[in-house]
């Protein structure tokens, strides 16, 4: 059903209006208007009974006529009407039924986009004088008629509530009503569902709802509190998100009214909050221009929420920084301000683009517009300055603490991220703003780093910080990486169960790993060997060890070492001399995926020509330092060289290079023509650049292509790019963990006993004979304990827990037993260092203490 808009009439001075007025504007002001009469409805009544009163009693006040113009639906017609202002809208209906022969229960008057009910009285309705009315078909003539029957019911019943009647079983009579009004709205016809909510509009069910709201008669508030909150729910939870753009409009309606009643209002707070999650999850288009002509949210409708809650969270913050009470205002002001700004970022995003297009009428009628933008880049710049301001006094606040846990951290302060990453977002529309967002993090470092680590997590993505990686630290830029990747599950049943043949090893573990859909990995791994009784994570931890160690095995002709760190590796280039080369090198890639989900240190880092190509960043020559000493040194050479003498030919080169594969040399050209193309002192740089990209790049693109693919496959979240978020420094902690001898103080003060007490000549002994081993055998002795061998970057702190000593009661000749999975190592009470020293000595030894299954 299509309301038709009545041409324009010319009022008299008595009932004129100012056509000047800003659309905009002008549109704010009828609501206010529309609101307030709604607030002093009852006042109106008054009035009208007392005009009445006065009449009736022959006093001198003349009552006075009303005259207004009805538009006829068919024919275009217009009639002139006129009337007291305390006759009821039936009665002017009645009259048209005379005049017209349309029967009353098919007639429906519409003011101002809203249906006027049989019970108000034109007072009630505000018309004035020469007010321009409509009437349309309501029943046999309207479409929809049953979800017209259905809301006129409803909005009959609570408008018979406002006047104070009392009505059995109102509340669960307004809810059924409304629940089938929905159940009647089509789920995929976007267009015929616009048509069921603009009947909710055009019967003024939001507005009477919202009269039985401030209604002062007893029950009515919580009456339509909840019916409110009833048909907000079901909208959100009922109807398909395809539709919440239409849903939005209406709760609009709701925000707008209710507004009035009071910025802090519950039913207020839960209607705007609802509105935003509608404008977040709708994935339509907005408005942001003054014409809605797809009577679509307009993004000025938005503009005054985001004020409002910015304005709010400017109070949250300031109370963050002295009360732990902010942290329940903070969560929700937070949620609400980040709904509002998507749809708002995307129409200032669609009115740059558009900005050069714009003819001079357009740009005049968004001239209100680009002035709520430029108040968008001010409330940016407030918000800004607050929480610098909070940063800053965190940072005082914790200043000489050593910070172990979140005892001492305000509530509060865990939703700053949430702040500073829709600042982020708001700082990408305006020049300059970025560059200020950053200027503060860098000076907060420290700060930004301890909020990272501890309240940075999964259901918030964060990893837009790690744009400017100079604002974190590694600690800080672990944790955000970390989550990339699933979380691995504690129940045995979800985990990819393997069994491994120690001496296929390689093979076996090729067709466990590269042959599993990626989703089974997910979870995490269970694995044994074969032929032994040892199950659990010591056991996986020891599995990651022994296959990376056979991956990267250069014998195995998939990795090549550097000359100058044997721990560093690249792919190699001759790697197609096995014919499931790539293939291995999609299981390379998730095996350290999964390790590092697993948080398994394995001991092998990545050259830099290996990491930087994964990072998607272009090779230099500085970068091939380690990867190819020789040919660093040569490169270097040929660009130092005198320009008259590389000029001469001396070095007869030209672009190309030789290849050894397969045990044959072969010429390869870096270049089109490039075996005729001499170097020389313009070219030489080219040169080198083309032979760098050629022996790094091209020779091993598919190798560190299917690498990727594999590691990529473990990634919950492929979003943020993992490379590119870390250094090499920081790859190389997590996958070797530290670099540093193991300290036996730290190793001492993470030890805790069960049998033994500290004190213990046993335990004096023990500590004693670690502190005289090597490195080597601390690693072997650490390994045997926990299967361990490298630690983290943070030492022992960083393991998953603290390590145990166990008083066993076997015969005091036995050698010591450990519980890899739980960090227990046992060992009865030796009858002498010289004992102790003998047994620990044959767990130390590489080939038993690295070996499950043997002791």
């Amino acid at each position: 059903m299509s309301i038709i808009e009545t041409p324009a009439v010319h009022h008299r001075s008595g009932g004129a209006t100012d056509h000047h007025r800003h659309p905009s504007k002008r549109k704010f002001e009828d609501e206010e208007e529309d609101l307030s009469d709604l607030v002093r409805v009852r006042m109106r009544k008054d009035e009208a009974k007392a005009v009445n009163s006065w009449s009736g009693s022959g006093g001198s006040l003349q009552r006075s006529h009303l005259q207004f113009f009805v538009r006829m639906m068919s024919g275009g017609n217009t009639i002139v009407m006129q009337a007291f202002p305390e006759d009821s809208v039936k009665s002017i209906l009645e009259r048209i039924q005379s005049m017209k022969g349309i029967p009353v229960f098919e007639q429906r008057l519409i003011y101002r986009g809203k249906q006027l009910q049989c019970e108000q009285t034109l007072a009630e309705c505000s018309i004035q004088n020469d007010a321009n009315l409509q009437l349309v078909g309501r029943m046999r003539s309207t479409e929809h008629p049953q979800a017209w029957q259905v809301i006129n019911d409803m909005v009959s019943l609570v408008y018979r509530l406002c006047l104070g009647e009392t009505v059995h079983d109102s509340l669960k009579s307004i809810k059924g009503l409304i629940t089938s009004y929905l159940n009647m709205t089509p789920r995929i016809d976007n267009d015929s569902a616009s048509g069921y909510f603009q009947i909710f509009m055009s019967s003024s069910a939001p507005q009477v709802l919202v009269m039985l709201y401030v209604s002062p008669y007893a029950g009515n508030k919580d009456t339509a509190d909840s019916s409110v909150r009833h048909f907000l729910s079901s909208c959100r939870n009922t109807l398909p998100k395809a539709l919440h753009g239409q849903c939005a409009r209406v709760v609009l309606e709701f925000c707008k009214l209710l507004r009035r009643v009071g910025c802090h209002d519950p039913l207020y707070l839960y209607c705007r909050s609802t509105f935003g999650s509608l404008l977040e999850t709708a994935g339509v288009s907005y408005v942001s221009g003054s014409d809605n002509v797809k009577g679509l949210v307009l993004i000025q409708d938005i503009f005054p929420f985001v004020r409002e809650l910015a304005n709010s969270l400017l109070r949250d913050l300031e109370l963050s920084m002295e009360s732990p009470s902010a942290a329940g205002l903070l969560l929700n002001d937070v949620g609400d301000f980040t709904a509002f700004l998507i749809p708002l970022r995307a129409g200032i995003r669609e009115q740059q683009d558009l900005k050069d297009s714009l003819t001079q009428d357009k740009v005049h009628k968004d001239h209100l517009l680009v002035e709520e933008f430029e108040r968008l880049h001010l409330l940016y710049i407030e918000l800004l300055n607050k929480i610098d301001q909070c940063l800053q006094k965190m940072d005082q606040s914790l200043a000489g603490q050593e910070m172990v846990d979140g005892d001492n951290l305000y509530p509060a302060w865990s939703h700053y991220l949430s702040i500073l990453k829709e600042l982020y977002l708001i700082s990408k529309l305006y020049d300059g703003a970025e560059e200020k967002l950053w200027n503060v993090l860098t000076r907060q470092r420290s700060v930004l780093c301890l909020l990272i680590v501890r309240y940075a997590n999964r259901t918030n993505e964060h990893q837009w910080i790690l744009e400017h990686k100079c604002v974190t630290n590694f600690e800080s830029r672990r944790h955000l990486v970390m989550m990339m990747f699933p979380e691995v599950k504690e129940d045995y049943e979800e985990l990819h169960e393997m069994l491994i043949d120690r001496s296929q090893l390689l093979v076996e573990s090729f067709e466990y790993i590269a042959r599993a859909e990626p989703e089974s990995l997910h979870a995490g791994l269970f694995m044994e060997f074969k032929n032994e009784e040892a199950t659990g994570p010591g056991v996986l931890r020891e599995w990651f060890l022994l296959v990376c160690q056979a991956i990267f095995n250069p014998q195995n002709a998939l990795f090549v070492a550097c000359p100058n760190d044997r721990r560093r590796f690249y792919p190699n280039p001759a790697s197609k001399v096995h014919p499931l080369h790539l293939e291995y090198f999609s299981f390379a890639g998730r095996i350290i995926a999964l390790a590092l989900m697993h948080r398994v240190q394995v001991g092998i880092v990545f050259d830099r020509v290996f990491f930087l190509q994964l990072a998607g960043k272009y090779i230099t020559l500085e970068d091939i330092r380690d990867a190819d000493p020789c040919l660093y040194t040569s490169c270097k050479h040929i660009l130092e060289m005198d320009s008259d003498l590389i000029d001469s030919d001396a070095l007869g080169l030209t672009f190309v290079r030789e290849v050894e594969e397969l045990g044959h040399r072969k010429v390869v050209e870096l270049c089109n023509g490039g075996e005729n193309l001499v170097v020389d002192s313009k070219n030489r740089e080219k040169y080198v650049d083309h032979l760098i990209q050629n022996r790094f790049v091209t020779s091993i693109s598919e190798q560190v292509s299917h690498f990727a693919k594999g590691f990529a496959d473990i990634l919950s979240n492929s979003k943020f790019h993992f490379f590119r978020s870390l250094e090499l420094e920081d790859l190389d902690w997590m996958l070797r963990g530290s670099d540093d001898t193991i300290s036996v103080e730290d190793w001492k003060a993470h030890t805790e006993y069960n049998g033994y007490k500290e004190t213990d000549i046993q335990i004096s002994w023990f500590w004693e004979l670690v502190g005289r081993m090597t490195p080597e055998q601390r690693k072997v002795l650490l390994f045997f304990w926990t299967s361990v061998k490298y630690l983290p970057v943070e030492g022992f702190r960083g393991l998953a827990s603290g390590l145990y000593i166990y008083k066993s009661h076997e015969p005091g000749d036995r050698l010591p037993s450990s519980h890899t999975c739980f960090y227990r190592l046992c060992f009865p009470a030796y009858s002498s260092m010289d004992v102790m020293h003998d047994r620990l000595e044959v767990i130390t030894q590489e080939h038993i203490g690295c070996s499950f299954g043997t002791w």
